[in-house]
């Protein structure tokens, strides 16, 4: 049994991709999006429990694309609530009683590297969380309600992505609590009980598919994987 689980939260309804079908189903060079993201997972570490996150009116839809794709790779279905936070709560409800580490993770990521997956569960064991940023390359302004903007020194800021990777015990704890509408992610939960978060360098592919130009674009990092191996 492995101390370590993954929760890929794929509760949306992908409404921003305009298609009858949500985002998290479309295939890209020929595997949908949740296929591959399970996949790295899995090669990091095949006795990972991975936890996807669907509503519950999916689960049959997901089980014949998993019978047409013939994808076996292990995982458990766990059914998703009205928002993100209660779809990462329900995930981990579901955990083991012997998991130590969760990575949560956006179902619709599926570039993130395997180093930098690793790379979260060593430092979540150390410091009890570990959450992939990336630094800023275009600069940046803050508005103001009256109209006005300033500009704010980027080497300051990152951009967040998942996976955010946690000791269970803490990140149970952190989600024992009433959802609040500053919790945009897992790592503001975690930072809700006072503790400081852990960062980690993610890697610039790992884009979060969300509309169409996004799927284009899908499409040229996984035929630039398949032409660099």
């Amino acid at each position: 049994m492995t101390n370590k689980a993954a929760i890929l939260v794929a509760g949306g309804r992908g409404t921003r991709m305009g298609g009858p079908i949500a985002k998290q189903y479309l295939p890209v060079a020929g595997q949908p999006v949740l296929m591959r993201t399970l996949s790295v997972f899995h090669q990091v570490d095949p006795s990972i429990d991975l936890i996807l996150v669907l509503p519950e009116s999916d689960f049959s839809y997901w089980e014949e694309l998993c019978a047409e794709y013939r994808f076996t790779i292990p995982h458990r279905l766990v059914a998703g609530g009205n928002s993100r936070f209660q779809s990462v709560r329900n995930g981990l409800s579901s955990l083991d009683s012997n998991t130590k580490l969760v990575a949560i993770h956006d179902g619709v990521r599926p570039f993130v590297s395997q180093k930098v997956i690793e790379e979260s569960f060593e430092v979540a064991e150390r410091a009890g969380s570990a959450i992939a940023v990336i630094a800023l390359k275009d600069s940046i302004r803050k508005l103001k309600d009256d109209g006005k903007s300033f500009y704010e020194e980027r080497q300051y800021y990152r951009l967040v992505q998942t996976p955010q990777t946690f000791q269970v015990e803490k990140i149970k704890k952190a989600f024992a609590v009433t959802e609040l509408q500053q919790f945009t992610d897992d790592a503001t939960v975690y930072e809700n009980q006072g503790w400081q978060v852990t960062l980690i360098s993610g890697n610039p592919e790992n884009i979060k598919i969300t509309t169409p130009e996004d799927m284009d674009y899908a499409e040229f990092i996984a035929a630039k994987q398949l032409a660099d191996r």
